[in-house]
Protein backbone atom coordinates (compact mmCIF):
# COMPACT_ATOMS: atom_id res chain seq x y z
CA UNK A 1 0.00 0.00 0.00
CA UNK A 2 2.87 2.28 0.80
CA UNK A 3 4.38 2.02 -2.72
CA UNK A 4 0.98 2.79 -4.15
CA UNK A 5 0.93 6.46 -2.14
CA UNK A 6 4.87 6.90 -2.90
CA UNK A 7 3.96 6.31 -6.83
CA UNK A 8 1.06 8.50 -6.76
CA UNK A 9 2.69 11.09 -4.57
CA UNK A 10 5.82 10.83 -7.56
CA UNK A 11 3.69 10.70 -10.33
CA UNK A 12 1.97 14.13 -9.03
CA UNK A 13 4.90 15.72 -8.69
CA UNK A 14 6.56 15.20 -12.25
CA UNK A 15 2.79 15.44 -14.05
CA UNK A 16 2.04 18.60 -12.52
CA UNK A 17 5.19 20.70 -14.08
CA UNK A 18 4.68 18.80 -17.37
CA UNK A 19 1.07 19.92 -17.36
CA UNK A 20 1.75 23.49 -16.76
CA UNK A 21 3.97 23.57 -19.62
CA UNK A 22 1.41 21.46 -22.24
CA UNK A 23 -0.97 24.21 -21.70
CA UNK A 24 1.38 27.17 -22.07
CA UNK A 25 2.35 25.55 -25.43
CA UNK A 26 6.08 25.39 -24.50
CA UNK A 27 8.30 22.02 -24.80
CA UNK A 28 6.92 19.51 -21.91
CA UNK A 29 10.68 19.32 -19.96
CA UNK A 30 11.53 23.00 -19.80
CA UNK A 31 11.35 25.11 -16.70
CA UNK A 32 7.78 26.22 -16.50
CA UNK A 33 8.27 28.63 -13.72
CA UNK A 34 11.44 30.33 -15.82
CA UNK A 35 10.00 33.34 -17.52
CA UNK A 36 6.56 35.61 -17.30
CA UNK A 37 4.31 34.38 -21.18
CA UNK A 38 4.96 37.45 -23.33
CA UNK A 39 0.79 37.78 -23.12
CA UNK A 40 0.15 41.28 -25.55
CA UNK A 41 2.07 39.19 -28.42
CA UNK A 42 0.56 35.90 -28.13
CA UNK A 43 -3.05 38.40 -27.76
CA UNK A 44 -1.94 39.51 -31.10
CA UNK A 45 -0.84 36.77 -32.42
CA UNK A 46 -3.78 34.24 -31.95
CA UNK A 47 -6.39 37.15 -33.10
CA UNK A 48 -4.07 37.74 -36.54
CA UNK A 49 -4.89 33.97 -37.05
CA UNK A 50 -8.49 34.52 -35.90
CA UNK A 51 -8.95 37.15 -38.31
CA UNK A 52 -6.93 35.24 -41.50
CA UNK A 53 -9.77 32.43 -40.79
CA UNK A 54 -12.51 34.78 -40.63
CA UNK A 55 -11.62 36.66 -44.02
CA UNK A 56 -11.49 32.95 -44.89
CA UNK A 57 -14.81 31.86 -44.20
CA UNK A 58 -16.56 35.11 -45.02
CA UNK A 59 -14.59 34.59 -48.14
CA UNK A 60 -15.59 30.98 -49.03
CA UNK A 61 -19.53 31.83 -47.80
CA UNK A 62 -19.59 34.58 -50.43
CA UNK A 63 -18.25 32.79 -53.10
CA UNK A 64 -21.88 31.33 -54.46
CA UNK A 65 -22.97 34.41 -54.29
CA UNK A 66 -20.43 36.30 -56.46
CA UNK A 67 -20.49 33.45 -59.04
CA UNK A 68 -24.16 34.33 -59.49
CA UNK A 69 -23.49 38.13 -59.79
CA UNK A 70 -20.84 37.51 -62.90
CA UNK A 71 -23.33 34.86 -64.57
CA UNK A 72 -25.98 37.99 -64.51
Amino acid sequence: MKKIFFGLIIGAIVAFPLGINFGKDKPLLSNPFAAKPDIPARVKERTEEMLKDTKEAIHEATKPVRENLKKQ
